[in-house]
């Protein structure tokens, strides 16, 4: 059956809650996606920031076929083996003392909620229970976590929404200040910010926030849901800033492809949530687990966050070369190999063009060209992108030249 098809019955039956694009995806191996006519795709994109490893990486591949033939799933009333090694191996290369586990970026950003109210009620009274966070962050689609997001656009139709909520600048500590009132329990920031636009936090911003929120006895989450899992060439974001939070949550990368989410913690807070006080059926399941644990030993032990690093470096040296030729281009940002290209110029446009000739990426606020390969991609894969991506410039600039 051709892509048309595909897409004929998909567009009768699946949710329309996406715009896709005209891609019908069959099989992907490392940086390339080929859809179900065989025609190959650089994915510059990676499945939002969840293929860090490649398609089908060998050793998350391995890992899964086996898990599968001795056990796919077992409830949380009992002990599971290889969600007890993830939660090890997590709390080994992080804060944390504690690890739950649930199935996305959005339910690790509502147990880190849950658990900040929970332990500031019993600590201080019902009546802390407010949460600063950033405009122009993203924290999920859930009810409570759309709420959290400081976008508008998410939240159009779906009032009310949970109340609690407070939101400032990204990267303004005096704001941040003046938004702390008896309420306020917590704060809650992505260390870059993915969907907002690829934004770095000004130097020093982070290790401010983490002095003003022991001052005033507020709890740190860090959104890692994007960043994380050696994105951005530490194994978190936060390693780059030498600031720890109080939670941390995770998802995306952190099975290399399966759905898999984490909200790590220390132990005092961790505590809060206690037997009763949360859960998931599916979040740590063995197969999971497993995909989890293959995928973050390969991140540590293989050499990957170094090749992030230096790709990354790579990249945004040629992203920033093509700035000086196309003045349409206004800033290049990012870190590791989470990269924006912001623009004068709508973006939308290019990446279908980018999609017609073989290329994915990504548009994220309009303007920002969002470029997340998988960390494993190669100096040439990166080339022959650019190769691309100056073609489609070179169009657009002889097409509105005056």
């Amino acid at each position: 059956m051709n892509s048309q098809r595909w897409i004929e019955r998909g567009l009768t039956h699946v949710a329309e809650t996406y715009g896709r694009y005209p891609l019908v995806a069959a099989s992907g191996q490392g940086s390339w996606l080929t859809d179900i006519d065989g025609k190959k795709y650089l994915d510059f994109l990676a499945g939002v920031a969840v293929n860090n490893l490649g398609h089908c990486h060998p050793k998350v591949v391995a890992a899964l076929q086996e898990q599968a033939g001795k056990l796919l799933h077992c409830s949380n009333f009992y002990h599971i083996p290889q969600q007890i090694e993830l939660a090890e191996l997590l709390c080994e290369h992080s804060f944390g003392d504690r690890v739950f586990f649930c199935n996305s970026g959005a339910e690790a950003n509502e147990a880190a909620l849950k658990l900040v109210r929970k332990y500031s009620t019993e600590q201080y009274g019902r009546n802390r229970f407010e949460v600063i966070t950033a405009l122009a962050s993203f924290h999920g689609r859930t009810i409570g976590t759309i709420s959290a997001t400081g976008q508008e656009k998410v939240k159009t139709g779906f009032s009310p929404l949970l109340p609690g909520f407070n939101y400032v600048p990204f990267g303004d500590i005096q704001a941040l200040r003046n938004a702390i009132t008896p309420n306020s329990c917590a704060v809650m920031l992505e260390p870059v910010q993915g969907e907002g636009g690829v934004n770095l936090p000004p130097t020093g911003y982070l290790r401010a926030v983490r002095e003003l929120c022991d001052e005033q006895q507020l709890l740190l989450i860090f959104d890692e849901v994007q960043v994380g899992c050696g994105r951005t060439g530490s194994l978190f974001a936060y390693q780059h800033e030498s600031v720890e939070p109080d939670v941390m949550t995770l998802a995306k990368a952190l099975a290399g492809g399966p759905p898999i989410g984490a909200m790590i913690a220390r132990e005092k807070y961790a505590a809060a949530l206690g037997p009763g006080s949360h859960g998931s059926t599916f979040g740590g399941n063995p197969l999971l687990a497993a995909a989890g644990l293959a995928a973050m030993k390969v991140l540590i032990e293989d050499g990957v966050l170094e090749n992030c690093i230096a790709m990354g470096d790579y990249l945004r040296q040629q992203l920033e070369a093509l700035k000086e030729n196309y003045p349409f281009i206004l800033e290049v940002r990012g870190r590791g190999l989470i990269l924006g290209m912001e623009m004068s110029i709508e973006g939308g446009e290019m990446v279908k063009t980018a999609l017609e000739r073989g290329l994915l990426i990504n548009c994220t606020v309009g303007k920002v060209l969002r470029f997340l390969p998988p960390l494993t991609v190669s100096k040439a894969e990166i080339d022959q992108m650019l190769e691309i991506l100056a073609g489609i410039f070179n169009e657009y600039q002889e097409k509105n030249h005056d």
